[in-house]
């Protein structure tokens, strides 16, 4: 067996690596903590997002965010040299997104700046006065030349040609990579035109017309320019997919809800079936259906992964039926049975069809539930075959404690990347041989060794391995966190603790860096405050994903009873139990969701934790109710309930300190929700500090700006837990 080839893409013509070992910008310096390193030092390594292959041959691309220098970056086959493609050189909190090859892999398409907020703002965190746009780009394969093609966001290109359709104003429009194209809508028709998905011979395009009450399936024919409705109903259809020959299209089709939104908290069976249609005669049939119960409801979590289809005339599609994310398959004719693809207990997370459509190449927490790692099945079913899960060495299979995802298949069938991290090293991209035609040969490489030149940036000799730990809630739930403490920590020691909550809430922190870039932030924040003397406990309260539907989607959650903030309650009880921390310094942090439950536990807990500081978080559901999709119809106390369930509710119990974080263009969660606790607490004389940042959205931007956060954040918990007053043990 191969050996998986891994690429070391730490170190950036801007970087050096310094004495510690890690990855320095020079420019930027902070004081050295006594464990030897800082926080631009452990937040310095870039990281990777969009991995694509081109359609044919050994091409990749992926895009990199090197504190906040957001770059295509590219490698081919054989040997996998990553250079860089563009050169957006400055942290200027433009987001790259989108990314694609074109068919012939010569160009590659993305998308540079976020999108508008209600107002049709684009996201301009430098606050340039010339302001900010967000436009599509083309940069060519060898030299690296950039074209902007037109203003819009999530380009499609064509599997035939240069032809690009995309979005803009919720309608379609298309330019050619060719000098002279000019950018134009494709057609007019009513409503919210979106997800277009070219046909085979690029003849046709299928999409999602929106209509308010209702959604349709259309085909527009280029030859003919005209639009068809594929069996158009009262009903809700979504995610067109096209056949292998291009003859049928699949797609989504959901019950009419009336005059009634979905609810945001309140679980309700949300039924939904498979429908496939003949696009020359527009005759459709149901090939399956769900169940009516919460486990059948619609899987929203899945997103694009909901439905494929793939070889010998299958359909794959996602579903929870059994209380787990998991991927099934049917035949396209409807005359056969479901077959389960992936195992229970356990959620996908990321999927990827091999090139011959053959095979599905998925990430998953199947059998380590803390991690994400690659399997590998037949569209027609069998046993899932381990692509990193367990290692072989001499003295046996040994568990591989990384953590895998955004599996990624060449256009050629013959190499399998992803990137990996685990609880020391960073996100790196790691190449493997990989034979679709038979996957169970020798040839499929599994990781065997990690030796590759610079892995010692973020070298184990500084940072800390987080512990898995177990408590439970009140109500008899188990609950998953995980324990980072110091490295020198000894078992007599009077720890200062800190509890993160993650964001989301549907989210899942890990036992090492994050997939997710915002948590990888975070993932590098808690080791940090790990070095400067702290306990921390990470928790995956319920509501997050990763331990199956009905975690997730909990009842009496958030603006309904707040009933995850019982975990965040065991969670300190957890650490006042253990001797090696101070009960009376126990602090909270987190942002957006995890600012609301810090928000929850200084409002309504001051006894219990000494300070907290909180990014962006929700602090009165009520305000939300306004919007109709947070109504509930059949509960005339929801406003009541809402606000006992927000930090406002409590807010007259409020002693401990707190620290408010906000960008005032935060297109998730309200800057109103921190003006008005903010003037709560002044009213009431509660210690607290207010940072704001002008133009910043949800997701802090610029780079420059989550070291300033994290470094105000460390000084914050130094002057309200570092210098309290240690208590005395507490008496049995």
């Amino acid at each position: 067996m191969k050996t998986a080839r891994l690429l070391a893409l730490f170190l950036l013509a801007s970087s050096f690596v310094s004495e510690a070992g890690f990855a320095v910008n020079p420019s930027r310096s902070s004081a050295r903590q006594n464990s030897g390193f800082t926080l631009e030092q452990v937040l310095s390594s870039p990281f990777p997002s969009d991995l694509v292959a081109a359609p044919a041959g050994e091409r990749i691309a992926w895009v990199f965010d090197a504190q906040g220098k957001r770059n295509v970056w590219v490698a081919e086959g054989p040997d996998f040299k990553a250079r860089q493609l563009t050169q957006y050189n400055e942290d200027t909190g433009q987001e790259l997104t989108d990314l694609s090859f074109t068919r012939d892999g010569k160009w590659l398409l993305y998308v540079r700046g976020g999108n508008p907020n209600s107002a049709g703002d684009i996201p301009n965190p430098t606050s340039d006065p010339s302001g900010a746009a967000q436009a599509i780009y083309a940069v060519s394969w060898d030299a690296g030349r950039v074209i902007k093609l037109a203003d819009g966001d999530s380009p499609v290109v064509s599997p035939t040609d240069n032809r690009v359709v995309f979005s803009k104003e919720n309608q379609i429009h298309i330019v050619e990579i060719a000098e002279g194209s000019e950018p134009h809508q494709l057609f007019a028709a009513r409503g919210s035109n979106i997800a277009p998905q070219w046909s085979p011979d690029g003849k046709k395009l299928a999409f999602n017309s929106s209509r308010s009450t209702h959604s349709l399936i259309a085909v527009y024919d280029f030859e003919k320019q005209t639009i068809k409705y594929i069996a158009p109903s009262i009903d809700r259809d979504s995610a067109p997919r096209w056949s292998l020959d291009g003859k049928r299209i699949a797609f989504i089709r959901q019950p009419a809800r009336g005059n009634q939104p979905r609810q945001i908290f309140q679980d309700q069976p949300d039924p939904w079936a498979i429908w496939v249609a003949d696009v020359a005669t527009g005759e459709a049939r149901e090939v399956w259906r769900s169940g009516n119960t919460l486990n059948d409801s619609y899987p929203r979590t899945a997103s694009a992964n909901v439905l494929n289809w793939a070889t010998d005339d299958r359909l794959v599609f996602a579903s929870e039926m059994d209380g787990w994310l998991r991927l099934y398959s049917i035949p396209a004719s409807g005359a056969g049975q479901v077959i389960a693809l992936t195992p229970t207990g356990g959620e996908i997370e990321t999927i990827r069809l091999t090139p011959n459509r053959r095979y599905v190449v998925y990430s998953s927490n199947h059998e380590d539930i803390d991690r994400r790692h690659l399997w590998r099945i037949p569209v027609t079913g069998g046993q899932p075959y381990s692509l990193t899960g367990n290692m072989a060495t001499p003295n046996g299979p040994q568990k591989d404690e990384a953590i895998q995802w955004q599996p990624t298949i060449t256009g050629d069938g013959k190499n399998l990347c992803y990137f990996e991290t685990d609880a020391f090293i960073p996100s790196r991209i790691v190449f493997s041989d990989f034979n679709q035609v038979n996957p169970e040969s020798d040839l499929v490489g599994k990781v065997q060794s990690m030796s590759f030149t610079g892995a010692d940036i973020f070298s184990a000799k500084y940072l800390v391995k987080p512990q898995l730990v177990l408590f439970k809630a009140t109500d008899g739930l188990e609950i998953h966190g995980q324990l980072f403490l110091p490295k020198d920590a000894k078992p007599s020691d009077k720890l200062p603790a800190v509890i993160f909550m993650h964001g989301g809430p549907s989210r899942q922190m890990m036992l090492g860096w994050h997939n997710m870039y915002y948590y990888h932030n975070a993932y590098g924040f808690n080791q940090y405050l790990a070095s400067r003397g702290y306990a921390v406990l990470s928790v995956n309260y319920r509501l997050g994903i990763g331990y199956g539907r009905a975690f997730r989607q909990a009842k009496q959650g958030g603006g309904r009873g707040a009933s995850e903030y019982q975990d965040i309650v065991a969670a300190a009880h957890y650490l006042r139990s253990r001797g090696d921390i101070d009960q009376s310094r126990i602090g909270l942090w987190g942002g957006s969701y995890g600012g609301y439950l810090t928000a929850l536990g200084l409002a309504r807990n001051s006894d219990l934790f000494a300070a907290g500081v909180d990014l962006h978080g929700v602090h009165d559901w009520s305000l939300r109710i306004s919007n109709t999709n947070w109504v509930d119809y059949g509960n005339r106390d929801a406003v009541k309930i809402a606000v006992e369930s927000s930090p406002i509710g409590s807010v007259e119990k409020w002693r401990s300190p707190v620290l408010l974080i906000h960008g005032d263009d935060d297109r998730n969660v309200a800057f109103a929700q921190t003006v008005d606790l903010a003037r709560r607490l002044r009213e009431l004389k509660v210690s607290h500090e207010v940072i704001v940042y002008p133009d910043e959205v949800h997701d802090f931007l610029l780079h420059r700006h989550w070291l300033e956060i994290y470094d105000a954040t460390a000084k914050f918990l130094d002057k309200h837990l570092k210098g309290a007053k240690t208590a005395a043990p507490a008496q049995n």
